[in-house]
């Protein structure tokens, strides 16, 4: 039986040809996926955000997390009293976060915090301070950015408001 030789030139082509088609089939195929996201606000107005995402590789991995927030602020008493005046302000603001973390066996659990919008132009008269009656976050994302996947406020578990004070009209 005689066979035939492949030119060197033609065998290394191909083997060039199909290392480089692995290669782009791994990257346009990643298993980046979030498990779970929850949410909570903090005694200071603060969205926290905990989430695990596996699929990742061992390489940093880069997020953004972006939330409508509307915050309502007022004055109270030294008693702790909100008195009825109209010195009261609704800020409306989105807020966002870009950060990393490194993977640990190609997963990530972790969280990070988006602070309360603060009152734009508001204070308060004498032997009044100002505070943080409420505050509600809505359309929260998290975006792996390096891996292109997302997990809504739909798909999340927790709270995402909180009411501190009730003023009077």
């Amino acid at each position: 039986m005689r066979f035939r030789m492949i030119p060197r030139t033609l065998l290394t082509t191909l083997v060039a040809l199909t290392f480089v088609s692995a290669i782009s089939l791994m990257a346009s195929t990643s298993g980046a996926h979030f498990f779970s996201a929850s949410g909570s606000v903090l005694d200071n107005g603060d969205l926290a955000i905990s989430f695990d995402e596996a699929g990742l590789g061992n390489e940093n991995v880069n997020y953004t997390v972006t939330a409508n927030a509307q915050a309502f602020y007022g004055c109270i008493n030294g008693g702790g009293n909100h008195p009825q005046a109209t010195n009261k302000e609704a800020v409306n603001a989105t807020v966002s976060q870009d950060f990393s973390r490194e993977p640990k066996n190609g997963r990530v659990s972790s969280s990070i915090t988006l602070d309360v919008p603060p009152p734009a132009t508001f204070s308060c008269p004498s032997g009044q301070v100002a505070v943080l009656a409420s505050v509600s976050y809505t359309s929260t994302t998290l975006t792996d950015t390096t891996n292109g996947v997302s997990i809504t406020l739909s798909d999340m578990t927790g709270t995402f408001s909180r009411t501190f004070f009730t003023f009077k009209k």
